[in-house]
């Protein structure tokens, strides 16, 4: 093969696994709606006893409201100019089904029986990791992956559920209990490791969830979160196997410590094994598409820019002064120091870019000694892809 050849190919393999990693991230429910659905039956409290469920039913506003958001490249012109003349009821349930029909809200994909009936709900990695421009009106818009949907109150939309006993068994817990901590969490936020260590307050009485991070600026970087648990591979399939629900194949034996992780130890997630594994095959393009999402450019003015600087110094000192490794928690390996500083300063392809907050990183200091006990190493590590 000529080398020109040769080049062309890989272009089209990297173009070609990247589209079908976008697929995954936004459509890909891995099978979840088992549980999301038939399971918990959110889709009943979706549709209301109008449409063959349970209560009043989820409205486009009160959709909107909870931090759903809508694409408007899956609309139909029709809609489009509806919406825009303010002629569409977003009080009706109704509109919610219509929408979920033309697979238009993100992160949610509805299953419908042959009478058009809702079946069944499930979601993708979207739901907690894009969001909309907002071009058409708030909540409404063009994709934007890779962000952190920060209006999204995941606990007020799972707490809407019929049937959270799935939750209330794992937990040892009844329902209203698992009702009022999805009601803790608030906007913006999700608790990844309630289903591990069964943590739901910090010491103080407030919610152990965090904010939700972004998805995109991931390239160049080796653990995903400040946590220390693995891989941007690594937290995609822990992930999808055990927040989403998916099924797949998942094996990590730092969850048998049932001192440390007893909630995830005695439901045995550290080997999970489904047949077939609708996970793990698609775990190579997902992560090649999210590679491939670029980190935004903040708008002037939105950040202190003096500070920033001042900031990315003295990190930039104390990296060279502790000589912290960069290892992974999983492999052992070790990256050179060099590759390790240039990751951690963004000085990556393309020039230096400002960096937001760490992965998963909130603003209150006190979660720190709380969160520490529960984390794989019991401490916390920097993490370079933070956008």
């Amino acid at each position: 093969m000529e080398p020109r050849s040769r080049d062309s190919t890989s272009w089209f393999i990297a173009a070609r696994t990247g589209k079908e990693g976008q697929q995954v991230f936004r459509f890909d429910t891995f099978n979840d709606q088992t549980f999301w659905g038939d399971a918990l039956r959110l889709h009943q409290a979706i549709e209301g006893t109008k449409f063959g469920g349970v209560g009043p039913g989820l409205s486009p506003k009160a959709a909107l409201g909870v931090g759903l958001k809508v694409d408007v490249d899956a609309l139909p012109a029709s809609l489009i100019e509806l919406l825009r003349q303010g002629k569409v009821n977003l009080d009706d349930p109704a509109v919610t089904l219509a929408l979920l029909k033309l697979n238009s809200v993100v992160g949610v994909t509805g299953f419908f029986n042959p009478d058009g009936s809702l079946k069944s709900v499930g979601i993708q990695c979207a739901l907690c990791h894009s969001t909309v421009d907002n071009s058409l009106t708030q909540g409404i818009g063009h994709r934007l992956d890779g962000w952190a949907n920060r209006d999204l109150n995941v606990g007020d939309i799972v707490s809407l559920a019929p049937n959270l006993q799935p939750f209330a068994d794992l937990l040892g817990v009844d329902q209203a209990t698992v009702r009022k901590v999805l009601q803790s969490w608030g906007t913006g936020h999700f608790d990844a490791e309630l289903a591990l260590d069964g943590k739901a307050f910090r010491p103080d009485g407030k919610t152990s969830a965090v904010l939700i991070p972004p998805a995109f600026g991931l390239a160049g970087v080796n653990l995903h979160t400040w946590t220390g648990w693995g891989s941007v591979t690594y937290w995609n399939a822990f992930v999808a196997n055990l927040e989403m629900h998916g099924k797949g194949t998942f094996f990590d034996p730092r969850l048998d410590n049932a001192a440390q992780f007893p909630v995830a130890a005695k439901a045995g997630f550290g080997h999970v094994k489904n047949t077939p594994d609708l996970i793990t095959p698609r775990l190579a393009a997902l992560h090649s598409y999210q590679l491939a999402i670029p980190a935004p450019v903040p708008p002037k003015g939105s950040f202190d820019e003096g500070a920033a600087k001042r900031g990315e110094a003295v990190l930039q000192w104390k990296w060279q002064v502790l000589h912290l490794p960069c290892s992974s928690p999983v492999h052992g390996t070790r990256m050179e120091h060099a590759h390790c500083e240039r990751s951690l300063r963004g000085q990556l392809p393309g020039g230096p870019r400002p960096r937001q907050t760490l992965p998963h990183l909130t603003s209150e200091r006190s979660l720190d000694a709380h969160k520490r006990r529960f984390l794989p190493r019991r401490a916390f590590q920097y993490a370079a892809g933070c956008g």
